[in-house]
């Protein structure tokens, strides 16, 4: 093992046996090299004749560029937009993400986290983490109803072995029972857990709210406190979409950081729907773990080999899309924006509510439960959801994605809401024909 991963580990380890036992083999062996990178850094501040370190060119003192791609890039100058960003994240962006969120989730005033870093996006982000703290055969405990994607991010790539229980209960309600047994029973068998927990969820688009968020922090909680340690993922892409007024309109990794030894929580979010840019690809990770003494150096530790993995996967993200993100922040309209547009997803939303109120709609699907997000789903009384998105597509011309034997998943953020009823009829018909 290489000795600066073992300094890493000595310093988990100090402060917390329990947190570098949930490392992965993987996740114990990384760690951030000093070599050209340290050297590079040591010539930036010393080298005041020349500097032959970087792996990128210059010209008259200034970052090489092409300018045909400078007159795309606008106003930014080619040293923060052309360049190499560390692999930590560029340092303003981490410091502007964590500001604005311990401003967006309250339960963490007083509570230490760590410093977020930068990821290409929510996938990235969980990829990393995937490697940091996932084994072949881990379990990873997740709702019946989720994004396709973790199966190949955690089970494909890392061999874990997913457990699913139902998201709903009977009255339409998260399902505290479903999911307290699923988590119980496992831990029988291990001693490690790795828990999903996605909301806005996707693909259903349900928030759970505050009494449901405390419901499963306290089953969480009551776990570790019987020994069992504790991977709390917060999957938060559709974070700050919430159109009802009696949700957890914070992250649940605030009800769970730095609560329990045992509990690794991690917030893993980012600028792709919060900011409305999915193509600039800048996702964080964010740790939250209680220790018996000293909780900076370990999350200094968290945070070094984080970057590590991210150095030895991508290198590091998009200087250009994190000045971009940083400047967005850092605007005196930015949160106003947001929220003009988060009101007319909520609009969209309320409008889907209020056509399928319409009982002409009953016979031929219920709607799951949906409160936030982009999405929500239908579960298909008498066709096969399949069936159904191919004719749709093929006599009418609508998209949509079909989940499982039963459930068709609509994305409203793309729907203006002028046209909502118009695409329930469409599919109202699409189920007819079928069904004749």
């Amino acid at each position: 093992m290489n000795p600066l991963a073992r300094e890493l580990n000595d310093t988990i380890i100090r402060e917390n046996q329990y947190l570098y036992d949930m490392l992965s083999e993987v996740g114990k062996k990384f760690f951030f090299p000093k070599g050209i990178l340290t050297q590079t850094a040591e010539a930036k501040e010393k080298a005041f004749r020349f500097n032959a370190t970087v792996g990128m060119a210059t010209e008259g003192g200034r970052t090489m560029n092409l300018p045909s791609v400078m007159k795309w890039i606008g106003t930014l100058e080619p040293e923060e937009s052309l360049t190499y960003a560390p692999s930590f994240g560029v340092m303003p962006l981490r410091v502007s993400w964590k500001k604005e969120l311990l401003e967006k989730n309250p339960s963490l005033e007083g509570k230490p986290i760590s410093l977020p870093v930068v990821t290409n996006a929510l996938t990235h982000g969980l990829s990393v983490i995937s490697d940091m703290w996932i084994d072949p055969g881990d379990a990873i405990i997740l709702p019946d109803k989720n994004w396709g994607n973790y199966n190949m991010v955690f089970a494909v790539r890392r061999g874990a072995r997913m457990v699913h229980y139902p998201l709903f209960d009977d009255g339409g309600a998260f399902n505290l029972k479903g999911f307290r047994d699923c988590l119980f029973s496992e831990a029988k068998e291990r001693e490690k857990l790795s828990v999903i927990l996605n909301f806005p969820n996707n693909p259903t688009g349900y928030t759970i709210s505050r009494s449901e968020g405390e419901a499963i922090a306290e089953i969480l909680l009551g776990l570790a406190s019987q020994g069992t340690k504790i991977l709390a993922i917060s999957d938060d892409a559709y974070f700050g979409l919430f159109y009802e007024e009696d949700l957890l309109q914070e992250s649940i990794f605030s009800l769970l950081a730095a609560e329990d030894p045992r509990i690794l929580a991690i917030k893993v979010d980012g600028a792709t729907k919060e900011s409305y840019v999915w193509g600039l690809r800048v996702g964080f990770i964010t740790y939250g773990i209680q220790v018996k003494g000293e909780v900076l150096g370990v999350y200094d530790a968290l945070e070094k080999k984080t970057a590590g993995a991210v150095r030895g996967s991508i290198s590091s993200v998009s200087h250009l899309s994190q000045t971009v993100i940083m400047k967005s922040l850092e605007s005196g309209t930015y949160k106003r924006e947001k929220k003009e547009k988060s009101q007319i997803l909520q609009e969209r939303a309320l409008e889907v509510k209020r056509v399928l109120d319409d009982p002409k709609y009953a016979r031929a699907w219920e709607p799951y439960p949906f409160n936030s997000g982009y999405f929500m789903c239908l579960r298909l009384r008498s066709v096969d959801a399949e069936s159904l998105r191919v004719h749709l597509l093929d006599k009418y011309g609508i998209g949509v994605i079909s989940l499982g034997a039963r459930d068709l998943r609509i994305a409203f953020s793309c729907i203006e809401k002028e046209d909502v009823r118009e695409l329930f009829d469409a599919i109202l018909k699409g189920v007819m024909d079928l069904e004749h």
